[in-house]
């Protein structure tokens, strides 16, 4: 599933499934960086949750309430946000779309 190097095709970036109404796809990742791909069908969550890696998440399409430490706003296309290791964070998806999510360091879970 994981593809770590430099170069990555698009249709070699395999889909999994991680819940009602997401899946992912995992993208290029070194030590010090990842990225991911996720799709969200109308109404997924993405829980609530905390993890030690910075994320850097951007809307390439659909419609999201992200909520950050309490505070929520909803991103459309184009939008982005950033969030630091440790602090509480999730979205529920609006309208279906696509994000694309960066951590620093790379999450070993994903791999």
């Amino acid at each position: 599933m994981a593809t770590s190097g430099n170069f990555l095709d698009g249709k070699d970036a395999v889909w999994q499934v991680t819940g009602e109404g997401r899946r992912m796809q995992m993208l290029c990742y070194t030590d010090a960086l990842m990225m991911l791909r996720w799709d969200f069908a109308t109404g997924a969550v993405g829980e609530p949750h905390t993890h030690p890696h910075t994320q850097a998440a951007y809307i390439e399409s659909g419609l999201f309430d992200v909520t950050i430490n309490g505070i929520t706003r909803r991103l459309g296309p184009g939008s982005s946000y950033v969030v630091d290791g440790g602090v509480l964070h999730g979205a529920v998806c609006i309208e279906a779309g696509t994000m694309v999510d960066s951590f620093t360091p790379h999450r070993e879970d994903y791999i």
